[in-house]
């Protein structure tokens, strides 16, 4: 439990920096000088000239066997590389828990991005790094990914404003946010970093297995149905018979569907038994993780729920994997991306009017509750409904009420949630708007954010001249960028 405990704990770090925005620079040093110490690594002062670099054949197309590296090897990764380019290492881990998860999903992601750090492969083109000396930018190689970042870093500036160029890796204020709170954690020493890592790995193994257990029972109760079904027609032709022949033939019939449909009830309740041990582990996954939930960054790893006065936003994760557009397809509601798996909360104090653990077929596993104010509220489509979710119950507001899937008529994992009757998109409420930038991105739309206090503290000032110097609006004609600038993206 010590361990726990201290991952809840945010110290803060004496990383220095500054807190200005901007995604265009100007090269102010044309000269590309070498890394003071080292030997054979790039500036960051200018990116890699048109075939300046050798990357793999099929860049885009990840490893058969993906590298994997322990903690030490990833803490030493980080701090060599932050010391090569003056980058504070707790960002570089950062990023690379956001980005990637140390490696365990390194893409390419829907955007295209790929690899350790997650680089746009246009972006690894200009700033990817042979660091490891085999004579390949290869950002599938730990340690050429996470110098490229230190270098990309660097080049925005990131020797004296951290926060700006984080805000180049990814142009979102809340992603500077998320980065630079979970590097306050990182800063606590390895022992508590490693620690919120095997916690975050747990409860997501822990939800995986509640999912795909859930997902047998819901398969094999189907087939009990069919069978169920499929057994009354013979039953009642029997009953009806009045020829001997034809009484013994849907008797038949109606008896070998009785043999498959018992052999399938004991087959769903060996699936049942899976699924409460599953759920047993999960409970313990969700106890250990509490303690380290408190800390804003380490609670956004673990999925805890964001709250805001009596609200609580619906889908745990935070904006790097939480989003949602303005609009829905068809009638007022939000359909609410995340991964399958991800908790689902109850939105604020409120009664279960209905809810559905077996698949309805448009809705999928879902409920209908109604808040303390009077309104009603539909969530569709969840891979898991919890127990305890039935007609009566009331919830508090930030109760685990089952897990992101998608169930019923749903193309990829979200939550459906939808006012009734649907007279108004749930986005336009005063409260979920107030989660934008800190529970969830907008998908069709910038996610202003101010910078949380702990993001002041690693973003403060020190001056210094910086790599790049910021290009003024009216330097620059509009809808043309000119040759002496660095666009970067993501």
């Amino acid at each position: 439990m010590r361990r726990i405990a201290a991952a809840a704990v945010v110290i803060g770090l004496a990383v220095l920096g500054g807190t200005a925005r901007a995604d265009t620079f100007a090269i102010v040093d044309p000269n590309a000088p070498v890394v003071p110490g080292l030997t054979g690594l790039p500036s960051a002062e200018l990116p890699n000239p048109p075939g300046g670099i050798t990357v793999p054949l099929m860049l885009s197309a990840p490893p058969a066997q993906p590298q994997q590296l322990d903690w030490p090897q990833l803490q030493g990764l980080w701090q060599s590389a932050g010391a090569a380019y003056g980058i504070p290492w707790q960002v570089l881990a950062s990023i690379n828990k956001i980005e990637s998860n140390l490696g365990r999903n390194m893409g390419p992601s829907s955007a295209g991005a790929i690899g350790w750090m997650q680089f746009m492969p246009s972006t690894w083109m200009r700033w990817g790094t042979d660091a490891n000396g085999d004579g390949v930018a290869d950002p599938w190689n730990a340690q050429d990914a996470v110098y490229s970042a230190a270098r990309y870093l660097a080049a925005a500036g990131g020797a004296t404003d951290i926060s700006r160029a984080v805000f180049a890796y990814n142009h979102a204020d809340w992603y500077v946010r998320e980065v630079l709170d979970l590097a306050q954690i990182y800063g606590q020493g390895g022992d508590v970093a490693f620690t919120l890592d095997q916690i975050q790995v747990d409860l997501q193994k822990a939800q995986e297995k509640v999912v795909d257990a859930n997902r047998e029972v819901v398969a094999q109760e189907a087939l009990v149905r069919k069978l169920e079904q499929a057994q009354r027609p013979w039953r009642a032709r029997e009953a009806a018979a009045r020829v001997l022949s034809d009484r013994l033939a849907a008797g038949k019939q109606a008896a070998r569907l009785e043999l498959s449909r018992r052999l399938a009830v004991a087959e769903a309740d060996r699936r049942r038994a899976r699924l409460a041990t599953a759920e047993q582990e999960l409970e313990q996954a969700r106890t250990q993780s509490q303690p380290a939930s408190f800390s804003p960054g380490a609670g956004t790893l673990l999925q805890a729920p964001s709250y805001s006065g009596n609200w609580v936003f619906p889908v745990g994760g935070g904006p790097s994997v939480v989003s949602v557009g303005h609009t829905h397809h068809d009638y007022p509601a939000a359909d609410i991306a995340a991964p399958a798996g991800s908790p689902v909360y109850s939105l604020s104090d409120a009664v279960v009017t209905r809810s559905w653990h077996f698949p309805d077929p448009r809705c999928g596993i879902g409920l209908t509750l109604q808040t303390s104010d009077g309104q009603s509220w539909t969530y569709c489509h969840l891979a898991y409904e919890e127990p305890g979710v039935v007609p009566g119950a009331r919830l508090t507001a930030g109760q685990i009420v089952g897990l992101v899937g998608s169930t019923g008529h749903a193309t990829g994992p979200h939550l459906h949630l939808q006012l009734n009757p649907q007279t108004e998109y749930p986005q336009n409420e005063p409260w979920f708007q107030a989660f934008a930038g800190v529970a969830f991105r907008w998908q069709d739309a910038p996610t202003p954010l101010e910078p949380s206090d702990s993001s002041r503290s690693l973003a403060g000032s020190t001056g210094g001249a910086p790599v790049f110097a910021v290009v003024p609006d009216a330097a620059v004609p509009a809808g043309q960028a000119p040759s002496d600038v660095v666009l970067f993206n993501r």
